[in-house]
């Protein structure tokens, strides 16, 4: 006698199956096969550190020449933007390779207290750009204020 179909079983069959198919989606999408290079990333780390009568921020932007940046200092944050541009041609008469490259990163940090915008110092070096910013005194040390 032949053992009967049962359909609850290939139902539950192709269930754990869906389930695999999801996992493994689920997986490469977490892979980033296409994943970016750090230079093509459009954000960049930067530490921000307290030194006593001043801050210092360090931030990283590897590929970008010194022209490439703008510091900006507002009154509660440091901007920095980065944009850099190339074009290589291999052939003058026809195109044989020609490539262009663009890169740019913008970054806005909030600071946790009011600096001195006049001595304000910014280098940058070995892909690193190092703002120094002494931090300003407060202007008062406050009015104290009668309650009626």
């Amino acid at each position: 006698m032949a053992n009967p179909r049962n359909p609850f079983r290939e139902l539950d069959r192709l269930f754990e199956q869906m389930q695999e198919n999801v996992g493994e989606a689920s997986r490469w999408w977490e892979s980033e096969p296409f994943a970016r290079t750090e230079r093509d990333s459009a954000s960049m780390r930067v530490d921000l550190r307290d030194a006593g009568d001043e801050l210092v921020l360090t931030a990283e932007l590897p590929g970008f020449e010194k022209d490439d940046i703008d510091v900006h200092l507002t009154d509660q944050s440091l901007e920095i933007d980065a944009e850099h541009r190339e074009e290589v041609e291999a052939s003058d008469d026809e195109y044989i390779r020609r490539e262009r490259y663009r890169a740019s990163m913008s970054r806005s940090i909030p600071l946790p207290e009011a600096v001195m915008a006049e001595d304000v110092t910014a280098s940058y070096g070995n892909g690193v750009l190092t703002v120094t910013m002494p931090k300003s005194e407060p202007e008062s040390e406050g009015i104290e204020i009668d309650v009626d």
